[in-house]
């Protein structure tokens, strides 16, 4: 199999999905209802299935819960949901379709876990309104994700740039995107970075009251996407104070990558690589968490139905995604530091 390296990077210039929803233009996430908010949301995407993504978002979630926080998991892979099965529970009988759906409230939706301090919300089944949902429960969804109230919130999200996928890694703090050292995945990656950071320069610019303003300079589905140095260029043709907000909002959009399924060197440079290239053709920085290495046992473990972390924790994999928890933590200030 060819390994994607230093020198096979895709040119990340090209097409991009559109979309449209607002957000705080500070990068921050507002509180809740009610004044609460999940301490940190972490949120695992990836531009295609079968990625390895569900069983990283499971082991870091209960590496967090192991180090001591209480940790929320909500499968949000709408319509394909599995992150019970990489946690080692049976099927919930209770699911994020109860909310969407029914409007039960998340708190009562989730389940306990073998986990302690872990908690569980199993993703939408069997629901065709569950799977797509308009804007209205997205927005609704997006609030209640946000009054949960414990230390990290976890979102598996769903492969692909659907509207809802990328409004759920656009809320997080930290959103890290799973990728295999293949050529087809690195490709998929890139298109989901091209499509949330549209997103979310269509969401500053809603709300910096620019929006008709910069919807020249972002193009449209079907035209190449400049880069956020050109949008806030045209910005600043007519609105230099929203050009500035724009710029500084602009740089708290840092992504994380995660390489899973590392075979040799080459493939953990890929990381690094997609980093480089991000780097120079839109000028924003991404911090690689680091590579998980391939793994008999982290198969194994999903076909007895367990966690990786349960069932195998000594093995190189279980290691390097504690590690991985533990970088993901230390991005977070401790309480009482600034």
């Amino acid at each position: 199999m060819k390994r994607f390296g230093l020198n096979n990077v895709v040119d990340l210039r090209g097409r991009s999905a559109r979309g449209g929803a607002g957000a705080d233009v500070s990068g921050a996430v507002p509180p809740g209802p009610g004044g609460r908010r999940a301490r940190h949301i972490v949120a695992f995407g990836g531009g295609k299935g079968g990625i390895g993504k569900s069983l990283v978002a499971a082991n870091v979630g209960i590496a967090l819960a192991r180090a001591g926080n209480t940790v929320l998991l909500v499968d949000a892979d709408l319509g394909g949901a599995n992150l019970h099965t990489c946690l080692g529970v049976p099927q919930p009988s209770t699911s994020l379709s109860d909310f969407i759906l029914r409007g039960v409230p998340l708190a009562e939706v989730a389940v306990p876990t073998p986990i302690e301090r872990l908690t569980l919300v199993s993703g939408a089944l069997d629901s065709l309104d569950a799977a797509n949902p308009r804007a209205k429960v997205r927005a609704k969804l997006l609030d209640e994700f946000q009054s949960q109230d414990v230390d990290y919130l976890v979102l598996d999200l769903g492969a692909g740039t659907g509207l809802h996928t990328l409004d759920f890694f656009l809320l997080a703090d930290h959103g890290v995107l799973v990728v295999l050292p293949e050529p087809t995945s690195v490709e998929n990656t890139y298109r989901f970075l091209k499509a949330s950071l549209f997103r979310r320069l269509q969401q500053l610019a809603r709300e910096l009251g620019v929006e008709k303003l910069a919807e020249p300079a972002l193009g449209s589905r079907d035209s190449a996407m400049r880069t956020p140095a050109d949008v806030v260029a045209h910005v600043r043709s007519a609105d230099a104070a929203a050009a500035d907000a724009l710029a500084a909002a602009l740089q708290a959009y840092r992504v994380k990558l995660v390489v899973n399924q590392v075979r040799a060197p080459a493939d953990e440079s890929v990381g690094p690589a997609v980093a480089s290239a991000w780097k120079k053709f839109f000028g924003l920085d991404m911090d690689y968490l680091g590579g998980i290495p391939y793994d008999d046992a982290a198969w194994r473990a999903v076909r007895k139905r367990r966690a990786l972390l349960v069932e195998t924790p000594d093995c190189e994999a279980a290691r390097q995604l504690s590690v991985v928890a533990s970088r993901l933590a230390a991005l977070d200030p401790r309480p009482g530091t600034p």
